[in-house]
């Protein structure tokens, strides 16, 4: 069973690169803009964050800030109020107003825990719940990092409002708490206070109305003193950050920074009171303030990802696409017929991987082929022309393919003939130039151009002449113009003294078929006649010889188109020669004398083609009596004499090839052996030898040849030890450097390279065999 495998594109460079062009023009401008909408969009989106933390912190600042100053306004109204004054507080029966005043002052604020009043030099101190001796309010409040007597001196001496930092403090019933405290002496800005006003006021009411305002903000918030002292903080860290850190916290301006902590990015808001210098600082690693941002970047990360997927599906259709028609184009490159001296599975793939490459050498080659080609294929379209007219059916653009221009007004054909074959190469020689100078040429002075045609007889030569109207001169005079210069110009050439016919001449190349069979018929009665150079047919007219009711001209064609089996101008001559049968007046036995010449004509140029079958289509006697049947009769003898003629000609044209393949099969080793020998051999003319041959074996004489000679020069090298000379100079070549070059290219291998390969394994089927 057969396995057919479905080709790998993605083997070829070409399709690769392709692929990689369509992705390169996708990916760049989705890079470019997936980066601008990125950076516009994070930017945007970043400036918003900052700009709104920025302002929320501002928020929280001048908020802690109002608080604060209403604890000064606290202190100032304390500091007035009777109730609070030295002697009421000490005395028994006003000291309950007192204690009821602070409470009153401590209700006013809610970030107030704790309030205390005391006097200078007093041993007690007084709160919102009660009178305590220094030594009670020691053991009731004790500051982890403020000493009893600490507090006694800065109660007794501070003159300045102070706002102490937090510190854990230890109640008298177990609870602790982080507590900052805010000595505000009494009266203030007074340079001799009387007292200090001292709050309680507990770390996370500070912090919590920043993160309030933050809206559950997840980083760190620290609250600066004027000296960079910490008051407060709110620390998501693993770790307390250390002074370092903390110090490249203190004194930045206002906005939004970026620092290194620990090697982490670190964005930090920082926001300076103008009432106290206080410094509100809140810290967060970048990644999680700009989180938004990273959700972003993801989004469209994913979104360019699968545009990118999406992108690459669309690249490797497109790619397939657009390779596929050169894929095509590389297998049909591929696919011509294998040369018989390549052995079937054993020669390495010499070809590059490179579609293009393989069918620009392919064009190249079949380009080469066809420029070898080309003058056979316009002489056989030429003599198609001579042959059918019009009804030869050139495909559009044809002629204009073979450099053919007919574009004349005037036409009318001519053969060259003579009357011996070459005999001298340099007759040979003259008769080829002939033929070259022949194949195109153009008297301007004339207003003529002229195709020449080879025909298959190789003395023979058919003319194309097509003219436009020169000056004054009338059509006869200029056609024989052009004929004296063309038979002139023949004469120059050397030993020939060729013969010319000439047919009449028609308006457009549709009548060049009976043009030239009128041509041929002159080119033959000259040799029958006068024997001159120059044959006219429209003069044959004029050689009557004899009396008779069809023209002889006529005749002569209706000859002349059955001898070449053209069944189109046989018809017509028919047609013109049955006009006699038509003659007013004309008598029964006048009307079978004129069927009965009519009938030998046919008769005749029948056994000249060598078809001796006609017998039962000839006309009974009684349709001699009748114009219409005699010409039906004569209508159908004529077609069917003109089949048997072109049968003839292909059967005699098959077995002449079969003659001469069988002879060159037998003598491919004759070096002397070529187009023109063979031609010359066999009395045809090259071009139709050549087209015949191309038409037998599919391949041109050439070629053939060398495949011959490859097929048993690796006959030869794989079998036998003979020198590498002697068995080119036996199968025929004498050129051995130029035979090893084509060898090479042919096989990939110098001969003694494809000895060396393939002379084991040949021995090896030998002896299987």
């Amino acid at each position: 069973m057969k396995v057919t495998v479905k080709p790998s594109y993605f083997k070829s460079r070409l399709f690769l690169k392709y692929i990689s062009s369509y992705l390169f023009v996708l990916l760049i401008p989705l890079i470019c803009l997936t980066f601008v909408l990125y950076h516009n969009t994070a930017s945007n989106l970043r400036s918003q964050i900052e700009r709104s933390h920025l302002n929320q912190l501002t928020q929280a600042e001048t908020i802690v800030d109002t608080h604060l100053q209403q604890l000064n306004d606290i202190a100032s109204r304390a500091a007035y109020d009777p109730n609070l004054s030295r002697y009421r507080v000490h005395d028994a029966y006003y000291s309950l107003e007192a204690i009821d005043a602070l409470g009153n002052y401590k209700a006013a604020s809610p970030i107030v825990d704790e309030m205390f009043l005391y006097f200078r030099g007093d041993p007690r101190i007084y709160s919102s719940v009660g009178m305590y001796d220094l030594d009670v309010f020691a053991d009731k409040y004790r500051f982890r990092n403020w000493s009893a007597q600490t507090v006694e001196r800065d109660l007794n001496e501070v003159r300045y409002t102070t706002m102490r930092p937090a510190d854990r403090v230890e109640r008298a019933s177990g609870y602790a708490q982080s507590t900052l405290v805010y000595l505000v002496p009494l009266v203030p800005n007074s340079p001799n206070p009387h007292g200090t006003l001292m709050y309680f006021v507990k770390e996370s009411s500070l912090t919590g109305l920043i993160d309030s305002i933050l809206g559950g903000y997840e980083g760190s918030s620290y609250i600066f003193d004027a000296e960079g002292q910490v008051l407060a903080v709110k620390s998501n860290q693993d770790e307390p950050l250390d002074s370092q850190a903390l110090g490249s916290l203190v004194s930045l301006p206002t906005g939004t920074h970026s620092i290194q902590i620990g090697g982490v990015p670190h964005s930090v808001v920082s926001v300076k009171s103008e009432l106290n210098g206080w410094e509100y600082v809140t810290l967060m690693p970048s990644s999680q303030f700009f989180s938004s941002v990273l959700h972003i970047r993801s989004f469209i990360v994913a979104l360019f990802s699968i545009v990118v997927v999406f992108g690459g599906v669309g690249a490797l259709l497109l790619a397939r696409r657009q390779y596929s028609p050169i894929f095509q184009l590389s297998e049909f490159a591929e696919s011509k017929p294998v040369s018989r001296s390549h052995p079937p599975d054993s020669l390495p793939d010499t070809h590059p991987l490179n579609e293009l490459e393989r069918i620009r050498s392919a064009l190249q080659a079949y380009s080469e082929r066809a420029d070898l080609q080309e003058p056979y294929a316009r002489n056989h379209f030429l003599l198609m022309l001579l042959r059918h007219g019009d009804d030869a059916g050139p495909a559009p653009g044809q002629p204009e393919s073979f450099g053919l221009d007919f574009g004349r007004s005037h036409y009318f054909a001519m053969l060259i003939g003579r009357e011996h074959s070459a005999g001298t190469p340099e007759e040979a020689r003259d008769w080829q130039l002939m033929l070259t100078m022949l194949t195109e040429a153009e008297y301007p002075e004339l207003g003529a151009r002229l195709y020449g045609a080879e025909l298959p007889k190789p003395d023979q030569i058919a003319l194309i002449v097509g003219f436009d109207p020169v000056g004054d001169l009338d059509e006869s005079a200029q056609i024989g113009r052009i004929v004296q210069a063309v038979y002139d110009h023949l004469q120059g050439i050397g030993r020939l003294n060729p013969s010319l016919g000439i047919g009449t001449c028609s308006a457009g190349p549709g009548r060049l078929s009976q043009s030239f069979i009128e041509a041929c018929s002159a080119f033959e009665s000259r040799t029958r006649t006068t024997g001159g150079s120059l044959a006219y047919f429209s003069d044959l007219t004029e050689e009557t010889g004899q009396a008779t009711w069809v023209p002889k001209t006529v005749l002569l064609k209706l000859a002349q188109s059955l001898k070449q089996g053209s069944a189109d101008v046989a018809v017509h001559s028919i047609t013109e020669a049955a006009a006699s049968l038509r003659a007013p007046g004309l008598s029964a036995r006048y009307m079978r004398c004129i069927g009965f010449d009519i009938l030998n004509t046919i008769l005749k140029a029948a056994d000249e083609a060598g078809v001796d079958n006609l017998y039962g289509s000839i006309p009974s006697i009684e349709a001699f009596s009748s114009p219409d049947e005699l010409e039906q009769s004569f209508l159908q003898l004529v077609n069917r004499l003109c089949e048997q003629i072109e049968q003839k000609e292909e059967c005699e044209t098959h077995t002449l090839m079969d003659t001469i393949v069988a002879y060159i099969d037998e003598h491919y080793a004759d070096h002397s052996l070529s187009l023109e020998t063979i031609s010359h051999n066999y009395s045809i003319s090259m071009s139709y030898f050549s087209r015949s041959f191309k038409e037998k074996v599919g391949t041109n004489f050439v070629q053939y040849i060398w495949q011959k000679r490859m097929a048993a020069a690796i006959v030869e090298l794989t079998t036998t030890d003979e020198p590498l000379k002697e068995i080119i100079q036996r199968i025929g070549y004498q050129d051995t450097p130029n035979f090893i070059r084509k060898f090479k290219k042919e096989t990939g291998h110098t001969p003694g390279q494809y000895r060396k390969l393939f002379s084991g394994t040949a021995s090896e089927l030998q002896e299987k065999a």
